[in-house]
């Protein structure tokens, strides 16, 4: 503290100052992060607005959620990297939990564009009531980023998120609606829990937390958690994510992503029909593929039961996995792990520095490949650590 000499300043003062000035003021409610506008600042005193004082501490805010293998050193490319949110179109919420609705996602997805949540300093959980549908005309770039402190629950019931480009109910706006550019749909800095598309058989089912068809889609950043799909069937899947079609055929990236506790009857994280994946620097774990019978389907059995991670079919496909973990993962049937069936055997797969453990495959997997069913044109290639069971 300065030293003040007695002669200039009154001996009250004095007294104040040497009591209560143990160290540097805490800065103002302006500067202080996680200060509540409106709230008594951090240079109040208990005893007054008279200045003197350390007054209450403001509590600091919630530290972000983390997602992904931090260990995981695969080089991310542009196109996978979290898009600039810095200028967004709209914002989520006022600057409080209550404010924060489902309605409001809702309503903010299908306006489009650039979207942030602004729902104060603490972390929050919005339970949706209604699944967040993109309409196709409108973006063509949707950005949802919950800045590592948003949870979207689909409360168990429903799913989250849903955007197709070929339903005529949220508008077709080419003629080609299998193959176009947009929209062009990011979910990043989010958690995803609860989400369920059981019952729901809009393009053959799955998808329980986000189910995407056409334009282009990514994940980064994002943490899944406890979503769920219909439990049988031959060729559904996705507990977190389901995607059909990519634009030119473009992957889809998955960069920096955690999924964990998915259950459905095929590919309890990830499954795709023909779409070419790229999963960076994620972990998956302790997810369940439980449907009977594998695909197809044995005669009297439901079908399922493969990719307890993820589940890929269709034709000319590729899927890189790179700086991940991919463990404890189950699958009733086939490829504990991956279920990876290039029907034409043309498709191909890669596993690079990637911890691969105790991925168990009930049924049948390729021998070699721990947790592991392929079927493409020539064997996955795999780089660092071997595949353990």
């Amino acid at each position: 503290m300065r030293t003040i000499r007695a002669a200039a300043v009154p001996l009250l003062l004095v007294l104040l100052i040497s009591a209560c000035g143990q160290g540097s003021p805490a800065p103002n409610a302006a500067e202080t992060p996680g200060q509540t506008p409106g709230s008594p600042s951090a240079t109040t005193s208990a005893a007054g607005n008279d200045g003197i004082g350390r007054g209450p501490t403001p509590k600091p805010p919630a530290k972000p959620a983390s997602f992904g293998n931090p260990g995981g050193k695969a080089t991310v490319p542009a196109e996978g990297r979290a898009e600039d949110t810095s200028k967004p179109n709209r914002k989520i919420g006022t600057g409080t939990k209550a404010s924060c609705t489902s309605d409001a996602v809702v309503k903010a997805v299908a306006a489009g564009g650039v979207i942030t949540f602004n729902c104060g300093p603490d972390p929050v959980t919005i339970t949706m009531t209604a699944t967040a549908k993109v309409r196709n005309a409108n973006g063509p770039k949707i950005v949802l980023d919950g800045g590592g402190k948003v949870t979207l629950s689909g409360g168990g019931k429903r799913r989250i998120l849903y955007m197709n480009t070929c339903d005529q109910a949220q508008g077709w706006t080419t003629n080609h609606c299998q193959d176009q550019d947009h929209p062009r749909l990011t979910v990043q800095n989010l958690t995803f829990t609860g989400g369920n598309s059981t019952g729901d058989t809009t393009e053959g089912g799955g998808g329980g937390a986000i189910f995407v068809r056409g334009g282009r889609f990514k994940a980064v950043n994002t943490k899944f958690v406890d979503n769920r799909c219909d439990a049988s069937g031959p060729d559904l899947g996705g507990a977190a994510i389901r995607v059909l079609s990519q634009f030119h055929n473009e992957p889809v990236y998955v960069v920096g992503s955690t999924f964990q506790g998915g259950v459905c009857s095929n590919g309890a994280a990830l499954s795709s029909i023909g779409v070419s994946w790229v999963v960076l620097n994620s972990v998956f774990s302790n997810n369940k593929a439980i449907g009977s019978g594998a695909n197809p389907a044995r005669s009297g059995s439901p079908g399922g039961g493969s990719g307890g991670a993820i589940y890929l079919d269709g034709n000319l496909f590729t899927l890189r996995i790179a700086g991940s973990v991919v463990q404890n993962n189950t699958a009733k049937e086939g490829g504990g792990g991956v279920f990876f069936v290039s029907n034409d055997r043309t498709g191909t797969m890669r596993v690079e520095n990637t911890t691969w453990t105790g991925n168990r495959s009930a049924g049948f997997e390729t021998s070699g490949f721990p947790g592991v069913f392929f079927l493409g044109a020539r064997p996955p290639t795999v780089t660092g650590p071997s595949l353990k069971r």
